[in-house]
């Protein structure tokens, strides 16, 4: 299985649609994601959940809203929107806006599998 393909089954796995989406959209949405795949890769599988969602589709003031849920300590919840008319070209900009928070949050925690940056000193003992 490609990569491309690997981050379009972890974005079908992961993403559910809300408001203004039908379920026979989900693979086209999923399609349009999926290079927010390689980001989320490196979270374990119940720990992130995507919902994308639009308001007044068709109409003058469409908007699109994807929300990331990562649940760990401490948890992230990070919310991408757009307000273009054309829903590809929506889909577009939040896709790249959540691959940019996502990466400022991986950036912004505390290093994974390096113990020596994850522990702190000791503070020294009293009197010394």
């Amino acid at each position: 299985m490609t990569a491309d393909r690997q981050d379009q089954s972890l974005i079908v796995e992961r993403l559910r649609l809300g408001t203004g989406f039908s379920a026979s959209e989900h693979d086209w949405v999923a399609e349009r994601l999926a290079a927010l795949g390689s980001r989320l890769r490196s979270f374990h599988e119940g720990q992130v959940d995507l919902e994308i969602s639009v308001k007044d589709r068709h109409g003058t003031g469409q908007q699109l809203t994807l929300e990331c849920r990562i649940h760990r300590l401490p948890g992230v919840h990070l919310v991408a929107g757009s307000s273009a008319p054309d829903l590809p070209v929506a889909l577009n900009e939040v896709r790249t806006d959540m691959i940019r928070q996502v990466d400022h949050a991986k950036t912004r925690t505390e290093p994974r599998r390096n113990r020596a940056l994850r522990q702190t000193p000791a503070p020294p003992a009293p009197g010394v």
